[in-house]
C-alpha cells in the first residue's frame, strides 16, 4: 500500500513547509534523533529566523519518521514489508537537508 501527503497547488509556501517537515523526520531518523532526543535536532532557518524552532518542535511532538510509521501502522511491521518506507542505508541516498550537519 502507498500513502502520500497532498497539498494545494496554489500554496507553494505551505507545500514547501510540509515537505521540510517530512524531510526533517527522515533526517532525524537517519541521525538517531527521536522524541526524547529532539533537542539534538539542528536549528535551521529554512523559513526565516522566526521559525528556526519548527523542525526541532516537529520531532519533539511527533518523533522521527520511524516513530510516526510505527505509531500509525504498527511496530511489528517488518522492514521488508515497508518497502519504500524504509530508510535507505548503504545504497543510493535521499539526503534530507543538504545544509544540516550529520551527527
Amino acid at each position: 500500500s502507498f500513502y502520500s501527503l497532498a497539498t494545494r497547488e496554489d500554496d507553494a509556501l505551505f507545500a514547501s513547509f510540509v515537505n521540510c517537515m517530512v524531510l526533517a523526520t527522515i533526517h532525524a531518523q537517519g541521525n538517531d534523533i527521536h522524541r526524547e532526543k529532539s533537542r539534538e535536532m539542528p536549528s535551521c532557518s529554512v523559513f526565516g529566523s522566526g521559525l528556526n524552532w519548527a523542525l526541532r518542535d516537529a520531532i519533539a511532538y511527533s518523533g522521527n519518521y520511524d516513530e510516526m510509521y510505527s505509531r500509525n501502522f504498527g511496530s511489528n511491521v517488518s522492514e521488508a514489508y515497508r518497502g519504500r518506507n524504509t530508510l535507505n542505508k548503504g545504497g543510493p541516498l535521499m539526503l534530507s537537508f543538504p545544509h544540516l550537519p550529520r551527527q
